[in-house]
């Protein structure tokens, strides 16, 4: 009980901690933009990027209850989680290109980057995808 209170008072003050750096370091305009901003996050989750996953997961799922498709689901679903996690560390970069105020820190062109490396990932997706299929039509039991 006493490590409990002890990792609460701990986890308080650092919060606490946290939130006095948040007040030093932003200014009053942006503290109100800041429940704003996480307000349209909250909904931009919860009425496009679920829905979205969700009905990418149905499809996947459908078309995965086809004859002889169990064997490329996995690779599917595995491509689609990179393409997602990938998709969701650029998705700052892409919205915030070139606005900040010190135009040197962001001098990529992070879409053109992005769009590279999901080419990629889909592109060795689809190669694994090529290669399960040939190792299961080779006449191995199981594809093994």
């Amino acid at each position: 009980m006493r490590l409990r209170i002890g990792l609460l008072l701990a986890g308080v003050l650092i919060a606490l901690w946290g939130a006095w750096e948040l007040f030093r370091a932003v200014d009053v305009p942006a503290l109100v933009r800041l429940p704003l901003w996480l307000g349209g996050a909250v909904v931009a989750d919860d009425f496009v990027i679920v829905p979205l996953t969700v009905g990418i997961g149905w499809l996947v799922t459908r078309w995965s209850a086809g004859p002889g498709r169990h064997r490329t689901v996995g690779v599917v679903r595995t491509t689609l989680l990179y393409v997602g996690i990938t998709s969701l560390i650029a998705l700052p970069l892409l919205l915030r290109q070139g606005t900040g105020a010190n135009p040197t820190v962001l001098p990529r062109d992070y879409l053109r980057d992005w769009l590279l490396l999901e080419a990629a990932i889909v592109a060795v997706g689809y190669l694994c995808l090529m290669f399960r299929r040939a190792r299961a039509s080779s006449g191995d039991i199981g594809g093994r």
